[in-house]
């Protein structure tokens, strides 16, 4: 029988451009922080789990990456799992280490994302993210945001959706982003300013898609028994968290559902709550406007519905449902090996209720989900985790 687990501390540091910080530097600051949230001692920690995505191409560093950081943070001798898993690399990590408690394995587990994407030279980190597909799409110059303007373009002539209504989606994050001292990018936008700016793939502009980031974030999981020897704090538990690889689906299929939607069902059932439940969500909004597709897969409306989600107001911060109150991965940036875990740790202080200008009314249950990478018409991998009080 599976163990009660809940997330004791989280700790992340802020996301953006930092040419003079060092992978090493951003996990001791996330780890450091995490550890001080649990109020435990760092010698408790017994296992880790390590996401980091494109070191290897960026900084050079393979193989041991997890080992190198986490030394140079003060933690060793104990199992340290190296996680590759594109954007869902971070949730991956987040999932081996609730498993290790869950299952009776170990009693206090670490989960830490490092990403490093800048570089002083952007085609070398545009190659790199690349590689987040089938080799084959990356050789012959696959880039994620066209990929993500043909689905918006396929919205928008299936259910007459506008530019200037998925601009709304860009402007309600960046809105967030402002409350957000994390985020990268803290400034609130006009749908003026989002149509203004640079086209990137039509109809994405420049302010619809997320950026390049540096970043780290951590989470520290214990058993619900633990735990209470350690705080005081709301304690906030893991209902459920879900892990599944992309299938096969023709490009004209519409019926079949795609792995977002299949990992959401079976985290609803586990967590045994539907959707109608879930009081807030981070989604993997690389493209600002994606957001509105994840709220139809999430099951959150019915499909075609998710535009007026959003121009109803239901998913800011003060709607029924807030999704991406920390601004998302187009305000809050996106460290490959670090969004699943910032999404966590966001949820976490959404549910304590410590979100301070951005915090959400009353809230229960908070879901992330969590893709990355491409191969043939589905996501390569995909979570949906759902945390509750």
């Amino acid at each position: 029988m599976m163990r009660d687990v809940v997330v004791l501390g989280v700790g992340m540091t802020k996301f953006g451009k930092f040419l003079n910080r060092s992978l090493k530097e951003m996990g001791q600051e996330a780890i450091w922080n995490a550890v001080a949230d649990a109020g435990i001692d760092a010698r408790e920690i017994q296992v880790a789990y390590f996401s980091n995505s494109l070191a290897g191409l960026i900084t050079g560093q393979e193989a041991v990456r997890g080992q190198t950081v986490l030394r140079h943070s003060g933690l060793g001798g104990i199992p340290i799992i190296n996680v590759e898993n594109a954007c869902a690399g971070g949730a991956t990590a987040f999932r081996g280490a609730w498993l290790e408690v869950a299952s009776g394995n170990y009693d206090v587990a670490l989960a830490i994302g490092v990403e490093k994407l800048f570089c002083d030279d952007t085609a070398q980190s545009l190659r790199a993210l690349s590689t987040n597909s089938e080799i084959e799409l990356a050789r012959m110059g696959f880039q994620f945001t066209a990929y993500y303007a043909l689905q918006l373009r396929k919205y928008m002539e299936q259910f007459g959706v506008t530019r200037e209504q998925l601009a709304l989606a860009a402007v309600k994050n960046s809105y967030n982003g402002s409350l957000n001292p994390y985020a990268q990018h803290q400034r609130p936008l006009t749908s003026e300013e989002v149509l203004k700016s640079r086209p990137i793939s039509d109809p994405l502009t420049l302010y619809m898609c997320s950026s390049m980031s540096d970043g780290a974030a951590a989470a520290i999981l214990c058993t619900r028994e633990k735990a209470k020897k350690y705080t005081s704090k709301t304690l906030v538990q893991v209902a459920s968290c879900i892990l599944r690889a992309g299938m096969f689906r023709g490009p004209n299929d519409t019926t079949t559902p795609n792995t977002v939607t299949l990992a959401a069902k079976e985290a609803y059932e586990k967590a045994g709550i539907g959707p109608k439940e879930i009081s807030l969500a981070e989604v993997h909004d690389a493209m600002a406007p994606v957001e509105i597709l994840r709220y139809e897969e999430l099951m959150f409306c019915e499909r075609g519905e998710g535009i007026k989600m959003l121009e109803q107001g239901r998913t800011k911060i003060t709607g029924d449902l807030p999704v991406d109150p920390s601004g998302g991965l187009s305000a809050r940036g996106h460290p490959v090996g670090a969004t699943g875990i910032a999404q966590v740790t966001e949820i976490v202080w959404q549910l304590r209720e410590t979100a301070g200008a951005r915090q959400v009314a009353n809230p229960k249950t908070g879901l992330t989900q969590n893709s990355g990478g491409r191969v043939e018409e589905d996501t390569a991998a995909t979570s949906v985790i759902i945390l509750k009080k």
